[in-house]
Order: structure tokens, then sequence, then C-alpha cells
């Protein structure tokens, strides 16, 4: 399999992997019920946080995660354009998961996990921005959208130019997604996180 198809493929395998709803699947199994009823109805680690219960947050942020790095790990050996594709796809898949109706997380854990093996570099600063940003702040989603644009920033000079573009579409999609964090933010009503025992 070779051109369009083979893109094609790598693009649905990436979707169905990213599209993998751990945190909701992690909160049925842990009897917290619906992730998706409490608190903003996200299905992402911040949320699963919020039930208090850090160690599952955790477990949610390290699989989404890494669903977003196998996906780029498998699909590289397919080649360059095709591991790109699948990447896009896998972050795309998690934010509009089939399965939910389409309803799903804001992308940026399984954002991160593409980014290891595509710039493992640009995945370090955006890691960093976002813990630096998340414990000053106590603000997910504003560390969120600071690591997503310097994520791109960075990429624009140090990656070759599609993944820098596909990087650059990936922090566009995060930015899109957090439409109304971004207006809640501007009120002073947003909500914050505790990243530390109290």
């Amino acid at each position: 399999m070779t051109g369009i198809p083979l893109l094609i493929a790598a693009g649905i395998l990436g979707y169905l992997l990213g599209s993998i709803p751990f945190g909701l699947l992690l909160t049925r199994v842990a009897g917290l019920g619906d992730i998706r009823r409490i608190g903003s109805g996200n299905i992402g680690a911040t949320n699963v946080l919020r039930t208090g219960r850090k160690g599952l947050a955790a477990l949610t942020l390290a699989l989404d995660l890494a669903k977003g790095t196998a996906t780029v790990v498998i699909v590289q050996s397919w080649g360059t354009e095709a591991g790109l594709a699948a990447a896009g796809c896998a972050v795309i898949g998690h934010m509009f998961p089939v399965w939910l109706g389409f309803r799903g997380g804001k992308g940026v854990a399984t954002a991160l996990g593409v980014l290891i093996p595509l710039a493992w570099p640009v995945a370090l600063v955006t890691a960093l921005v976002w813990l630096a940003t998340a414990l000053i702040s106590h603000y997910s989603s504003l560390a969120a959208l600071t690591a997503a644009i310097a994520g791109a920033g960075m990429a624009a000079f140090v990656s070759d130019k599609m993944t820098a573009w596909l990087i650059a579409g990936i922090a566009l999609l995060i930015i899109l997604r957090h439409h109304e964090n971004i207006r809640r933010l501007i009120a002073g009503t947003e909500s914050r996180i505790s990243l530390v025992k109290s």
C-alpha cells in the first residue's frame, strides 16, 4: 500500500487509537460513574482530577499520552508522512470520538504523546511550560493554551516544515477546543486545579 490509500489507512488507525476514552473507562471501572456527568463533563485527566482521585487522574493522563505516542511509533514505520497523518488523526480522535457522539476531550495529553516521537525537544519544552503554568496559575486550561502556543512556536524553528505545520495545526485545534475555557478565564470564573497535596 502506498500513496493516498496508505495515508488514509494511517489516518484511520490513528483516529481509532486516539478515540479510546481512557478517562471514561477508568472512572467507570473505579465505580465513579460517568465522568461526563462530573465537573466540566470532559473525559480527560483534568476532569478526572476533579473526582479527588489523583492516582486515577495520573493514570488517565499517562494512557492518553501513551496512545498518542504508540500511534506514531507504530505508523512511522510506514513512512514519515503516514506517521504525521496518524499523529494528527490521533488527536482528532481524542477530541471527537465516534463512540461518544464526537464529544471527547481537549486533546492536550494525546498531543503531547504524539510530540514525543515526532519532536521530543518540542515535547519536553511543551510539558515544562504546561507544568510551570499550571503550578503558578492553578489553571489547567491556561497551561494547555500556553503550552500549545509555546510548542508550535518552537517547532517552527527546530522541526522540518511538515512536522512544524502539523504541530501548529494541533495547537490551533487545542485552542479552539478551549473556547469556553478562554471565555471563563476572561470572566474570572474558570475552575482551578491542585497538582499537589494540600
